[in-house]
């Protein structure tokens, strides 16, 4: 994900936690109970673990909490998402590469003031379109201005959506970054 940060934001600062979750030898950032199965307890705890790290970084190393931009892909994703739900206005920016819902919230959260960027695929075999559907429309209710990035390609990120995804963190996007595709921008 370093190369992916320095692609989307050349010279900012990248702070990059690891998932403390082994599965099958790979580190991901929570428990899941099966493909697309999210172990929710868990999600939460890891959730609440990755603010409290956010936190903790911001004060160690002096940088204002408001210009972190979450990047994640997938389970990354999945985790940012999380922390945007459970802690609302931690962080007011996101990018969400192939991520789903993490959990439905018990009530209402307030994400006015935060921006996500979602990059999806069509043919993503893990995360199937109407996941990412609800988890905009999710976000969008709550508060949130959400662009929505689809392209033809499946699990893997392409091209076209990391060059939209720095043009909407450059702010090169348009006013309007409430459409459901790539020629939304």
């Amino acid at each position: 994900m370093i190369p992916l940060g320095r692609v989307l934001s050349p010279g900012a600062a990248i702070l990059s936690p690891r998932g403390k979750i082994l599965e099958n030898g790979m580190p991901r950032f929570f428990r899941r109970l099966a493909e697309g199965v999210f172990d929710i307890e868990d999600v939460k705890l890891r959730a609440g673990e990755l603010a409290a790290f956010i936190q903790a970084a911001a004060a160690r190393y002096e940088f204002e909490i408001s210009n972190v931009v979450a990047v994640g892909f997938s389970n990354g994703a999945n985790i940012a998402a999380a922390v945007l739900l459970l802690r609302p206005g931690l962080l007011t920016r996101a990018i969400l590469l192939r991520p789903m819902v993490p959990f439905e919230p018990e009530k209402p959260v307030n994400l006015a003031g935060t921006a996500v960027f979602m990059g999806a695929g069509r043919r993503d075999p893990i995360v199937p379109t109407e996941n990412t559907e609800r988890l905009a429309g999710m976000l969008r209710a709550f508060g949130a201005r959400v662009s929505l990035e689809w392209s033809d390609s499946g699990h893997a990120l392409v091209e076209r959506e990391i060059v939209a995804a720095r043009d909407w963190l450059g702010g090169r996007a348009t006013t309007s970054q409430e459409g459901s595709s790539g020629e939304s921008f």
